[in-house]
């Protein structure tokens, strides 16, 4: 490895969502940094399964009204 081109590796502290704590080593910021997650695997959707329910029955009624006289052939 060449010296001097490398980031400084250093331990940083890491605070999740729900506010626990763990200490890792990242190129983030000085020595004993930290760094807050706003979203962690403990609360994203993608890792809990759990979903958000959306409005769909607004958005579909937009389009439908947006969209209603396509097609239509009027005489």
């Amino acid at each position: 490895m060449k010296s001097g081109i490398h980031p400084d590796y250093h331990e940083i502290n890491v605070i999740m969502a729900d506010g626990t704590e763990y200490k890792t080593k990242s190129c983030y910021g000085e020595p004993g940094a930290t760094l807050r997650l706003d979203v962690d695997p403990k609360t994203h959707p993608a890792w809990t399964g759990v979903q958000r329910i959306l409005d769909t029955g607004g958005q579909v009624a937009k389009f439908n009204k947006r969209f209603s006289g396509i097609g239509n052939i009027k005489k």
